[in-house]
């Protein structure tokens, strides 16, 4: 598996954070993350009709932006947010996401 590295979030500047959630794919991605029972979704479980090729382009923009984390559970790659450490840095961001009358539902994973 691949390992990854993450920012620390103290070092993301809110434009970064922004300018990541700025497209609705990656958006659908974060929210779909939300809503799954126990936060984590395998990479191949994402819906929303993206190729898998967009998919791995919107995790990257979004686990550089520090919002994603991964952990190898065997042969899989689990996907979840770093939700603890984005409320620490960015106050009340994921509640605003996840309250967005204007979004469209997510299939869960």
């Amino acid at each position: 598996m691949k390992d990854y590295t993450y920012p620390n979030l103290s070092d993301v500047a809110v434009s970064t954070v922004m300018q990541a959630l700025s497209d609705e794919g990656r958006l659908s991605i974060v929210r779909q993350i939300m809503r799954t029972p126990g936060g984590e979704c395998a990479c191949g479980e994402f819906c929303g009709g993206l190729s898998k090729a967009t998919v791995s382009h919107h995790m990257r923009v979004l686990r550089l932006a520090g919002l994603l984390q991964h952990r190898t559970e065997g042969t899989r790659s689990l996907t979840s947010l770093r939700t603890e450490e984005i409320e620490k840095r960015f106050p009340g961001l994921l509640n605003l996401i996840a309250a967005d009358p204007h979004a469209p539902e997510v299939e869960p994973c």
